[in-house]
């Protein structure tokens, strides 16, 4: 089978390789996937950032996906030939301490599919039962390749913030996160803006508006919307899905004295003073990755259409070229590439 692989230590080298068809482990079922998305670690390591030197190339990336159980092994009960699923990509080791008291998405030893192994832009993949999640029958495959950026929204809203009707809140970058959670946090009762630079006004603010979201550019408007919307209080909580160092700044401008910012976007280094932050009893809250409540979440919102899948998908591009794709998420120009993995099959 093919798979799409990143293949050297340098930006792009994506390239189709040839894989042997994986056989599950008593504890595996295999996968044949369907619809897989992009994710923006996928384009982290497309651009070859810091975080992947661990890869062991070549390697099949893709860790977003919905596919059926083809084939299960022994030991499998959970599931069987004909099951729709998702994974949940980031496998807990299960013997630390944060796997132990139920905190596995911050696992001391976690693996990631994609990153640490053969991930779904290929045709099959062999998963633990354990990683697995059921797509109802009423819910479409290439809407349940969303389900996994879906539930990291999830947690940011409905277990990490404060956000209850008719809190005025602000999203920070209107990448896929960023748009997910702006339609978590509407769906919870949040009034919701999203906010982007420059370069998100040909494509990513236009889809944040078309999801029904006001938006705001940084560096033109932002005080006058901030005035606007919140009668010069500032949004009761701001998330931050930049996953860039001023994203944090100006969250701090922008957040309300006893207001929350939640960190969503991984942003690096910034510096800044702090202070202010005490003296405005500003809550801080960090939120990474999902849990099986997180996916259970995801997949109700998408099948109530509370999360708008159908708007969010960009199904334009393919894996038989998949540098324009990546190429064009990095320039800002879509912000959810699904691919039909079909086309690799052979």
């Amino acid at each position: 089978m093919r798979g799409l692989a990143k293949v050297e230590r340098t930006a792009g080298a994506l390239e189709l390789i040839d894989r042997e068809r994986p056989t599950p482990a008593a504890d595996e079922a295999l996968v044949e996937v369907e619809y897989a998305g992009l994710c923006g670690s996928d384009a982290g390591i497309y651009e070859f950032e810091s975080a992947f030197e661990r890869m062991d190339l070549p390697n099949v990336i893709g860790h977003e996906y919905c596919g059926t159980v083809v084939e299960t092994g022994e030991d499998v009960t959970e599931f069987a030939a004909g099951d729709r699923v998702v994974e949940r990509p980031i496998r807990g080791c299960g013997e630390c301490y944060q796997c132990r008291i139920g905190e596995s998405n911050v696992c001391q030893d976690a693996v990631i599919t994609g990153v640490d192994h053969d991930g779904a832009y290929e045709r099959y993949i062999a998963v633990p039962e354990d990683a697995l999640h059921p797509v109802p029958d009423d819910v479409r495959s290439k809407h349940a390749a969303v389900v996994e950026p879906t539930s990291i929204a999830a947690r940011a809203v409905i277990e990490n913030s404060r956000v209850g009707p008719g809190d005025r809140v602000l999203v920070e970058g209107p990448g896929p996160i960023g748009q997910l959670t702006a339609q978590v946090a509407r769906a919870q009762g949040g009034d919701v803006v999203v906010s982007g630079v420059g370069p998100d006004t040909d494509y990513r603010l236009p889809l944040a508006r078309e999801l029904g979201f006001e938006t705001v550019t940084v560096g033109e408007d932002m005080a006058e919307k901030r005035a606007e919307v919140t009668d010069g209080v500032g949004y009761d909580i701001v998330f931050d899905t930049t996953g860039h160092p001023s994203g944090l700044t100006t969250a701090v401008e922008q957040v309300r004295k006893g207001g929350q910012i939640v960190l969503v976007g991984q942003t690096g280094e910034t510096t800044m003073p702090y202070s202010p932050l005490v003296r405005s009893e500003i809550d801080l809250q960090c939120s990474y990755a999902s849990m099986y409540e997180d996916f259970e979440r995801a997949l109700r919102m998408i099948r109530s259409r509370e999360v708008d899948a159908q708007t969010f998908i960009d199904d334009r591009f393919s894996l038989l070229d998949a540098d324009e794709a990546f190429d064009a998420f990095v320039d800002g120009q879509t912000v959810k590439p699904v691919f039909d993995v079909s086309e690799l099959y052979d």
